[in-house]
């Protein structure tokens, strides 16, 4: 039986999107397919994104950044919003029975001599919030097997 998919997006799936992948292949690869797109994908993985994700042991420089529009026709059961952009231009995916919006801050829209800092504060703000959605959705999945 395949594994329910799960979507993050953002506009560019360079930074945020691909970060939030990162976390949730890490985090609960075993219980989904993960995948990231934009509605404007920029074409590439943003090497801060990879270099601060590689600071916290996650490889995310295999990752390529995709249109949404490949996903148009896929069964997506959660899809997981995190900028205000892409927030206004999702659609409805086929299968889509949860949908999240938690808005993260372009980290590649600050000053240059900042980006670092803001990469890995973005970075920690998405570990977080996608890691206490995974230890609450593990939690649930516990609970309903006992229930059973």
């Amino acid at each position: 039986m395949s594994k329910p998919v799960v979507l993050v997006l953002c506009t560019g799936n360079s930074c945020r999107s691909q970060m939030a992948e990162g976390f949730l292949r890490h985090l609960a690869g075993d219980l989904f397919e993960v995948q990231s797109a934009g509605s404007r994908p920029t074409g590439q993985v943003h090497p801060q994104a990879v270099a601060a994700m590689a600071e916290v042991g996650i490889d995310i420089s295999g990752h390529e950044s995709k249109s949404m529009d490949r996903f148009l026709k896929r069964a997506i059961q959660t899809v997981f919003v995190v900028c205000d952009s892409a927030d206004r231009e999702c659609p409805t995916f086929p299968g889509q029975t949860q949908r999240y919006f938690w808005g993260f801050r372009d980290p590649a829209g600050v000053a240059p001599e900042l980006k670092a800092e803001e990469f890995r504060r973005v970075r920690d703000q998405i570990g977080q919030v996608f890691g206490a959605w995974v230890a609450g959705y593990r939690e649930g999945k516990a609970s309903q097997s006992m229930e059973t």
